[in-house]
């Protein structure tokens, strides 16, 4: 799978004895990736909308919010809840959204992608299977 999906392989045969798995401390210890993921897509959610409670209205990406009481204290805000509510109202408090929303780390990287696109035109990016 790690070459069809990631187009990766490893450096040397490898066999049911190489239990690869075991090396990784969270794989024994059972700590689920989920939240890795979920954490990185919230970062993004969180500084946008620290971004907006200081005013900031360039591109996201240029976005500083150091010193900002105003986002100082939403963030505060959110935090003080602890665990005393389901996830959603905290992430309301801060963003006031509901929901987990990419479209933040979207929009931090869309001069990159616009630059990617560019420099990757008529490019063939990827992998073919078996190759």
């Amino acid at each position: 799978m790690r070459e069809k999906y990631q187009g990766i392989s490893p450096p040397v045969v490898r066999s049911e004895a190489d239990f690869d798995p075991g090396a990784k401390y969270h794989v024994p210890a059972n700590v689920p990736y989920t939240r890795y993921f979920l954490a990185r897509i919230l970062q993004f959610q969180f500084y946008r909308a620290m971004c907006r409670q200081a005013g900031f209205t360039g591109p996201l990406y240029r976005c500083s919010f150091y010193g900002n009481k105003d986002a100082g204290a939403k963030l505060n805000a959110m935090l003080e809840m602890g665990q005393s509510k389901p996830w959603p109202d905290a992430l309301h408090v801060l963003t006031g959204e509901r929901q987990v929303d990419a479209g933040a780390m979207m929009e931090y990287f869309a001069p990159l992608k616009t630059w990617l696109d560019e420099q990757n035109k008529g490019t063939l990016v990827g992998w073919k299977s078996g190759n």
